[in-house]
């Protein structure tokens, strides 16, 4: 992935160069902000066009060379006029900074975005991939299918038949009938409820709760380290609480998430770990309205980081790197493209807690 040779890194490159063209001289920081890549990548881009000629190197930066620097332009054969295809189950959740980052890499590249948005509900993706390749001539795909539904390893299989080179995002399958894995780059959401179970240790809290609003793949991973590590702190051995809190959009939410308080209550829980933002806030609200305090009360940790720093209190987050996923598989699939005969690679990125007003030590 960091692979100076990659066609990704070529056309950051070509962007540098035409940085400093415009501006007579270009700084590393502005850089690292403006093509979201690290400094030290920044500065092996630098020392390589340095090597070439095309500029000099100065603390912190870079200027043209004494014969001057010609911006250069991607050539046709790096597939300036690529379309890259892209699948997400939602457009308005989780998603959009997902998509905003491909979108952004794709730019750096020269290739183009056709995005379509489907539904958790979707059981089957097929017909809308096969309106995609109709619709262009896809240079590859970016795809997070549904993989809990009974079609689930048609598609994969349907992918993988295409001849189109894909890589799956936050998702993990495996192609029949060898069993062989596919690309892909996921958040790992195990670790994320470790960070969420040992914050709320350190705090002091020894009973705890997890709440989820899914049984899906992100949840699934969620429960089991927190359970792991719920184990290890020895937090709860007796008076675990794991629910999965109804539909958001049903009638019997309300009611649904009051009951769920008055059994956390019951049980003694003084910190919740909340899958995901709405939940979350749903949960802080009825608190609230109990004339109980958040977090002398009750601690609530949010998973997904959406816009949990936005509420009142503004709640601590468990933050999967969304923008870094879309990057990450666009780098993975323009990889793929180059050489068709890599290895397999299967990216795991780590998500952060950020701590904020909705944790403290229990009272």
């Amino acid at each position: 992935m960091t692979d100076q040779s990659a066609p990704l890194a070529a056309s950051r490159r070509d962007l540098i160069l035409d940085a400093l063209a415009r501006a007579g001289a270009v700084r590393v920081s502005q850089l690292t902000e403006d093509l979201g890549v690290a400094a030290v990548t920044l500065r092996r881009d630098l020392q390589q066009l340095e090597e070439e000629g095309l500029l000099m190197r100065v603390h912190g930066g870079a200027v043209p060379p004494p014969g001057g620097v010609v911006a250069r332009r991607p050539s046709p054969d790096r597939a300036s006029a690529a379309s890259i295809g892209v699948l997400v189950p939602s457009l308005d959740f989780y998603w959009p900074q997902v998509v905003r980052s491909l979108e952004g890499a794709a730019r750096e590249h020269g290739a183009s975005i056709l995005l379509r948005g489907t539904s958790y509900d979707m059981q089957d993706e097929r017909p809308v991939l096969e309106r995609m390749v109709e619709a262009g001539d896809l240079a590859g795909l970016v795809v997070a299918p549904n993989t809990d539904t009974e079609y689930a390893q048609d598609v994969i299989a349907w992918l993988t038949s295409s001849g189109i080179p894909f890589v799956l995002a936050e998702r993990e399958a495996v192609s029949r009938p060898d069993g062989a894995p596919v690309e892909s780059v996921t958040t790992d959401h195990a670790l994320g409820a470790v960070l969420a179970a040992r914050h709320l240790a350190q705090l002091g809290h020894r009973k705890v709760g997890l709440l989820i609003s899914r049984n899906s793949p992100t949840s699934r991973k969620i429960i089991a380290g927190w359970t792991a590590a719920c184990r290890e702190l020895e937090l709860t051995p007796a008076e675990h609480v794991e629910r999965i809190l109804p539909d958001r959009g049903a009638p019997g939410f309300s009611k649904g998430v009051d009951e769920m308080l008055d059994s956390v209550l019951k049980a003694g829980v003084t910190a919740l770990l909340v899958h995901s933002d709405r939940e979350a806030m749903a949960i802080v609200d009825l608190v609230l309205s109990r004339g109980l305090s958040v977090p002398g009360d009750l601690s609530v940790v949010a998973y997904d980081d959406e816009f949990a720093e936005l509420f009142t209190p503004a709640l601590t987050g468990v933050a999967p790197p969304r923008a870094a996923i879309g990057r990450a598989a666009l780098e993975l699939l323009f990889a793929r493209i180059a050489d068709p005969s890599r290895p397999v690679h299967r990216v795991t990125l780590s998500p952060a807690l950020n701590v904020r007003a909705s944790t403290g030590a229990p009272a």
